[in-house]
């Protein structure tokens, strides 16, 4: 496993090194291994994670406590997909299995409309802005034309 320090991870994502142990604490980011002097070591995993991150916020427009909603979700969902590998894949126990399956999609739907909910007002901005665009089109031509 490649460990990177966290001037490697900045670099690679645009991130400043606060914000990365910033969202470590806030529980956006798992906290990476640490060496002997307690240097912070990351994976690429921390890097795909960050970029997850940057583009929800950046794409959707998402708020650090929608983050933290999206990763606790996530993890949990994450979790559910592990323990359904490990314990109920093979599992002869069919109503078992159809109970966790059916509870991460639940899960998964969480994620889903908090998507459609961004998605939503993403649309809402874009037609206050093109109504916006709209007006100004119209008072430039009526200035054109009483110029002429």
């Amino acid at each position: 496993m490649v460990w990177l320090k966290i001037d490697e991870v900045a670099n690679r994502t645009g991130l400043t090194k606060r914000t990365i142990r910033y969202y470590e604490e806030l529980g956006i980011l798992a906290p990476p291994e640490r060496s002997e002097g307690r240097v912070r070591l990351y994976t690429d995993a921390h890097i795909e994670r960050l970029q997850k991150i940057v583009n929800a916020k950046d794409v959707l427009g998402c708020s650090l406590q929608e983050l933290q909603l999206f990763n606790s979700i996530g993890s949990t969902l994450d979790a559910q997909r592990q323990d359904y590998k490990l314990h109920y894949k093979d599992s002869a126990d069919i109503a078992e299995r159809k109970s966790r399956l059916l509870e991460m999609d639940l899960n998964a739907s969480k994620q889903l409309e908090l998507i459609a909910l961004k998605i939503d007002k993403i649309h809402e901005l874009r037609t206050d802005l093109e109504d916006l665009r709209i007006r100004i089109r119209e008072g430039i031509a009526k200035l054109d034309d009483e110029r002429k």
